[in-house]
Order: C-alpha cells, then sequence, then structure tokens
C-alpha cells in the first residue's frame, strides 16, 4: 500500500515551522512525525503540502493509497485501523479525519459517501506550536519504546553518575564521561554519536539525537530534544529543537521550540512565565493577532535560519519568523516577522540577497548544500510574509 500524509488544517497554526516543512516534518519526541509513521508502516511515506514546498516534497501517487492526517502521531492500534482500510473507508476522530482510502487521480472527496470509523483510542494529536514542547514528553516516552524494542544499550560509562539506568539508551558511537544523568522520571535516548560533555546534569525525558551535543557543565530538564547535529549549553527546560541549531552557551531556554539552523548568540535568555503569572497569548497567523494559549509556561518559538545575537532577552510568548536576525539591547516585540533584521530599536528588512549568503555558508560548514528548491521556498515565505513588515 501507498502512504502519503498530508498537511491537514493544523498547518496555519503551526507557522513559522511549516513555513518551510511539511507538518510531517516537524519533529517532537526523538523523531520527526513522518519518521515516526516510516517506522510504524515499515515503509517510506510522501506528502500533500502547499505548492511552493512540494518540489522538495514531492506527493508519489499510485493506484491505491492511503492518506494520513500528519498532525496525528502513530500508535499500535491506530496503525492496525489504518493498514485494514480499504476503498471507501475513511477513520475520523470528532470532527477529524484521520485517514483515508483514495485511488490514484480521486480530486472529491466527499466524506458523507464513506463508510466511517471512529477511533476511540489515544494519539498525541500536534494542532499547534505550543504542542510541540507540552506533548514532547509523551513523544519521547513513545519513541524510546519505539526505537530500543528489543535492542540492547551500550554501557553506560562508570565515571557517570546513573539514576534509574534501566530508562536510558545509548546509541553507537555516543560519548559521555563524569554526567549526572537522572532518568528516574523519564527516558534518557543517546543517539549515535552524540556526546555529553564533563560535569553536566541531564534529567530526562531527553532526546539526544545523531549527532547532537551536550556542552560542558550543561543543566538539561526534561522534557527536552536536542535534534541532530545540534548543540546546548547553559539551562534548558522542556525545550524542542529540531536539528542543525544551535544554542551553545549560557543562558535559559525554556518551554520553547527551535527550528532548523538557527542560531542563539552566548546569553541569550527567554522568560517562559510572565511577571503576572497570566496565560500566555502567541502570535496566530490566521487572526494575524495573538491568541490564547491555555499554558502558564510558554517561551520562543523561532522559525528555520532565525538568529540573535549576544546577550538578546525575549519576552514570554516571543514568536519568531523565518530567516530573522536579531541584536541589540532590550526586548523585541513579542512578534519578529520572518526576514526582519534589528531588535527593540526597530527592524528593516532582511534582503534575501545577504540571508541566502549566510544560509549557505552556515550548511557549507555542515557539508548540507543550500540547493535551489530550498532558496525557492525561501523566497516564496519572503514575498508571503511581507505584509507585516514595516518596510
Amino acid at each position: 500500500m501507498n502512504y502519503i500524509l498530508f498537511d491537514g488544517p493544523s498547518r496555519n497554526n503551526l507557522l513559522p515551522f511549516t513555513f518551510t516543512r511539511p507538518v510531517a516534518d516537524i519533529r517532537v519526541g526523538i523523531l520527526t512525525i513522518r519518521e515516526k509513521w516510516e517506522s510504524y508502516l515499515d515503509t517510506t511515506t510522501t506528502t500533500v503540502t502547499e505548492d511552493y514546498l512540494s518540489e522538495k516534497f514531492p506527493m508519489v501517487e499510485m493506484e491505491e493509497n492511503i492518506m494520513i492526517n500528519a498532525s496525528y502521531l502513530p500508535n499500535l492500534q491506530l496503525v492496525e485501523m489504518i493498514k485494514g482500510l480499504k476503498d471507501n473507508q475513511a477513520i475520523f476522530k470528532g470532527e477529524d479525519v484521520i485517514a483515508f482510502y483514495a485511488i490514484e487521480g480521486q480530486e472529491n472527496i466527499d466524506f458523507d459517501t464513506y463508510d466511517g470509523t471512529d477511533f476511540n483510542g489515544d494519539s498525541i494529536k500536534i494542532e499547534n506550536t505550543w504542542d510541540i514542547f507540552s506533548k514532547n514528553g509523551d513523544a519521547i516516552q513513545e519513541d524510546f519504546s519505539l526505537l530500543t524494542k528489543g535492542k540492547i544499550s551500550q554501557p553506560i560509562p562508570a565515571s557517570n553518575n546513573v539514576i534509574a539506568a534501566e530508562n536510558i539508551f545509548i546509541e553507537e558511537g555516543a560519548k559521555l564521561e563524569f554526567t549526572t544523568l537522572n532518568a528516574s522520571s523519564g527516558p534518557i535516548y543517546i543517539g549515535k554519536n552524540a556526546e555529553i560533555m564533563e560535569g553536566s546534569v541531564v534529567r530526562g525525558p531527553l532526546a539526544l539525537c545523531e549527532n547532537a551535543t551536550i556542552k560542558l557543565s550543561a543543566k538539561i530538564y526534561g522534557p527536552t530534544t536536542v535534534g541532530p547535529h545540534s548543540k546546548v549549553g547553559g539551562e534548558v527546560n522542556n525545550s524542542v529543537i529540531f536539528g542543525y541549531s544551535n544554542k551553545g552557551h549560557d543562558g535559559f531556554l525554556g518551554n520553547s521550540v527551535l527550528g532548523e539552523w538557527c542560531n542563539l548568540g552566548a546569553d541569550t535568555n527567554n522568560s517562559n512565565l510572565k511577571n503576572n503569572y497570566a496565560e500566555v497569548r502567541l502570535w496566530d497567523y490566521q487572526t494575524e493577532g495573538f491568541a490564547k494559549t491555555g499554558l502558564q509556561f510558554c517561551g520562543l518559538m523561532m522559525g528555520d535560519h532565525s538568529k540573535c545575537g549576544i546577550n538578546t532577552m525575549f519576552n514570554t510568548g516571543t514568536v519568531v519568523g523565518v530567516s530573522a536576525n536579531i541584536f541589540g539591547s532590550g526586548f523585541p516585540r513579542n512578534f519578529v516577522p520572518s526576514f526582519s533584521w534589528g531588535g527593540n530599536s526597530g527592524f528593516t528588512t532582511y534582503l534575501t540577497k545577504k540571508a541566502f549568503e549566510v544560509a549557505k555558508v552556515v550548511m557549507d560548514r555542515r557539508g548540507i548544500v543550500f540547493s535551489e528548491k530550498d532558496q525557492a521556498i525561501l523566497e516564496h515565505v519572503f514575498e508571503e510574509t511581507k505584509k507585516y513588515r514595516r518596510e
């Protein structure tokens, strides 16, 4: 069977992260949503997404297809139901369509004509940006069980101070000496060739993905994910870093999400709690205003390729778009549009020519090419977000 992941109605609620990727390629837990589905289904998947993303993330359609809402994370019960779908059948949860059977070339889908089955089990749904960190603990636990089943961890080096060793899994090539690992409140997964440097104190749940690094004497509170090839230092609490991003120095990051190719300058700090303890509001791209999150703790949402200088301070509930460059004293405003250059004293437009020059250098350092497809996506984001910038 051919499986296709579609963005679904949550796509706009997950901006700025879905400016540059389909919903399926959001990382939550240890794996991306796509990697989770492919592991459960034991096959590759493709994507239905925005037109401007489709060249980099194409859809492959076959004679028979099962379409899956990428906002839902897989589990055994849901996957078994999906594998059993036949012609003209669909799975619903409330008003949501989780999955449905489609034939090649079928353009108009009328679910009133489908034979619908309700999914009454539990499944993690990622429908808002803050779900990425607030549901990260459950996602880490599920991925940990999936990835370690039937496998034996590498031994924990004797120099480490360990609590609940049975909840710690170390992949081949990982390095850690003279650290404190407390997995009593959730699992700790240390990916292939990852490193935790000396003096670091880690409390699970933690996902330290392949080739990621926790730097000297860092303090990491779970549930936290450090994506592939990312580096973190200082203090991090309940945050998700997608991959290829750095918070390499002292400073606090809490209840936050960073996309790919981000960099936080030394001693960058974000607030994750308002002084009056009130509910946090976040910028909503759909309403073009600030919307309630229902959360008391909520920090920084930063899209791909955005960066900030040393000593940057972010207010509670700050949303930074794609390819922004923030610097200077004081707090920038709570919504920083994509391709903005500046800080508390004001912003100008970060021209694509300059932004692309930086992206090429940054990606080349990791052996990855800044492709024409990447450039075309960012050019589209630049035009789509022009209305938010004060020219």
